[in-house]
């Protein structure tokens, strides 16, 4: 994992989008995420899980759009993880941040890979 976006809103469901979420560029600039990268989405509230591909949202919009098919899965209001993924042979410090109900930034997440029993981003 490279990048993630741990507990953003979904601001919009729309079906009749060709396909793909919508971040706002802020976030996407913020974790190093790509125009047209192919991102893992799980929800939070649902449960579901999918892979899509990003396009830039307004700046400073707070944008989190479920676009297509995606939107049967995940709906507006749902709190999601949006996390990009790099194939290498080098180590990666994967840039995560914390978002509000507003999806704007909180503050920067250290990864760990091992249990973390007293973790709390209430």
């Amino acid at each position: 994992m490279r990048s993630k976006i741990h507990k953003a809103v979904v601001t919009e469901a729309n079906l009749n989008y060709v396909g793909s979420i919508t971040i706002d560029k802020d976030l996407i600039d913020l974790v190093g995420l790509r125009k047209g990268e192919k991102v893992q989405v799980v929800s939070n509230t649902s449960g579901s899980r999918l892979e899509t591909y990003v396009i830039e949202g307004p700046r400073g919009s707070g944008a989190i759009c479920m676009n297509g098919a995606a939107a049967h899965l995940i709906n507006e209001g749902e709190e999601i993880i949006i996390m990009g993924y790099e194939l290498t042979d080098q180590e990666i410090k994967p840039q995560t941040i914390l978002v509000d109900e507003n999806n704007k930034f909180v503050q920067w997440l250290e990864e760990s890979y091992e249990l973390n029993r007293d973790m709390n981003f209430n």
